[in-house]
C-alpha cells in the first residue's frame, strides 16, 4: 500500500480515474470573457456539475478529501478554482463542494483505512474525521 501524506493539493487528478466506484461532486460556475471587440455572450456565466474519481482507500490520492474539504465545504475555493481552471482551461468564478458518491463497499473501505491511522486527521474516531472533512455530504446508494 502506498500512502500519499503530503500536505496540500496539487493536481485535481485522481490516479485512476477508470476505476473509481465513487465520486466527489462539485458545483462550478463558468464566466465566459470573450477577447474580440464586439463579442459579447448572454448570459455571460453557467453552472455545471464536475465530477472527480475517488481514488481507492489507501492508495496516492486518496486523502484527496483530507487536503480539500473541512466541514463539507471547500477549504480553500479560490486554489480549489485556480486549479479547476487549469484543467478546464476557462475562468471558473465560484466553485462548491456538493457531496461524496459512493457504494458502500467503498465507504467501508475509506472508513477502514482511516481508522488505521487517525493521527492523519487529528482526530480520535472515524466519526469524527467524516464529518471534520465531509460533514454530512455523502450519499452512499
Amino acid at each position: 500500500m502506498t500512502v500519499d501524506t503530503t500536505g496540500g493539493l496539487t493536481s485535481l487528478q485522481p490516479t485512476d480515474p477508470d476505476g473509481a466506484t465513487a465520486r466527489y461532486v462539485f458545483r462550478v460556475e463558468i464566466g465566459l470573457e470573450p477577447t474580440a471587440d464586439g463579442l459579447w455572450t448572454d448570459p455571460d456565466r453557467f453552472e455545471t456539475t464536475l465530477y472527480r474519481a475517488a481514488d481507492d482507500p489507501g492508495e496516492r490520492g486518496w486523502l484527496f478529501f483530507r487536503d480539500t474539504l473541512w466541514r463539507g465545504k471547500l477549504a480553500d475555493e479560490p486554489h480549489f478554482r485556480r486549479l479547476v481552471e487549469d484543467e478546464l482551461g476557462c475562468p471558473v468564478v465560484s466553485a462548491s463542494f456538493s457531496e461524496l458518491r459512493t457504494d458502500e463497499a467503498y465507504f467501508d473501505a475509506l472508513k477502514s483505512e482511516i481508522a488505521d491511522d487517525l493521527s492523519l486527521f487529528n482526530a480520535g474516531s472515524v466519526s469524527e474525521v467524516v464529518t471534520k472533512y465531509l460533514g454530512s455530504s455523502i450519499r452512499v446508494g
